[in-house]
């Protein structure tokens, strides 16, 4: 099975059997095809052998004596959403670090979640009021939450306690190959992109505007006929309608 299978496998599959160290390795060996997989997941383990039983001790671990941080020089960088470059470098974005802490958490006995705060990710101790910043490092009660979201979205955004809730592996990774697409695009990489818009398509729950997306970065890398198979899919499964199947006949009038 190839990593693309791997990976639909994994994200289709129950969402209690969706593991967030594969999910994201899988989405790194996209990245760089040569990635022992198995090899970063033992990454993992040799970390949580010296991380102690509660979350202080995890992030005494990770940010004092292995020092992960937060990229600020080059937040960006693709690099910072694949997870063997974050074991690597370590440095990345809030929600690769987010993953590397829950996933050493998760080893070393201490239960975890992802809390899919817009903007700005986050790790869930269990304690309503405790998260962990592992971008900056920090421990945050509720309202130092709230606090960091205005500092993202500014002055005028409303919080909503909700965004505190706790998200599942597939909505995780999800959000990852978002990041991960927009970064590529970032950096002109349209190769880069569309494998990762491609992964993004897999996960359950992509929308109707992810799917057109695909399409439309399918058409401008000159796969007329996959954008077009992509658009009629789509108004085949009434997710799509009229347009969509218009637009793939125009997609197909290019390759005459």
């Amino acid at each position: 099975m190839d990593i693309t299978d791997r990976f639909a496998e994994l994200v289709r599959g129950p969402e209690a059997r969706c593991r967030l160290d594969l999910g994201a390795l899988l989405i790194a060996a996209h990245a760089r095809h040569d990635l022992d997989v198995d090899a970063q997941i033992a990454r993992l383990d040799e970390l949580a052998a010296g991380a102690g039983p509660s979350v202080d001790d995890l992030a005494e671990h990770l940010f004092g004596h292995e020092d992960f941080r937060g990229d600020t020089e080059d937040y960006a960088n693709p690099a910072n959403s694949l997870l063997d470059e974050v074991l690597d470098r370590h440095r990345g974005i809030p929600i690769t670090l987010s993953v590397l802490f829950i996933e050493v958490g998760r080893r070393a006995g201490v239960p975890l979640e992802g809390i899919g705060m817009p903007g700005h990710f986050l790790v869930g101790t269990g304690d309503p009021d405790r998260f962990v910043d592992p971008f900056h490092q920090t421990v945050l009660d509720r309202a130092g939450c709230e606090k960091l979201f205005t500092s993202v979205h500014g002055a005028k955004a409303r919080f909503a306690p909700r965004y505190l809730d706790p998200v599942g592996s597939r909505a995780v990774l999800a959000r990852m190959l978002t990041n991960l697409q927009r970064s590529f695009v970032g950096r002109g990489d349209r190769a880069g992109a569309l494998w990762a818009q491609c992964l993004r398509v897999l996960v359950p729950g992509a929308t109707v505007g992810d799917r057109r997306q695909l399409a439309a970065m399918l058409a401008a890398n000159g796969r007329f006929d996959a954008a077009a198979l992509e658009l009629d899919a789509l108004a085949e499964e009434g997710m799509g309608g009229d347009r969509d199947r218009y637009a793939a006949r125009a997609m197909r009038a290019k390759l005459n």
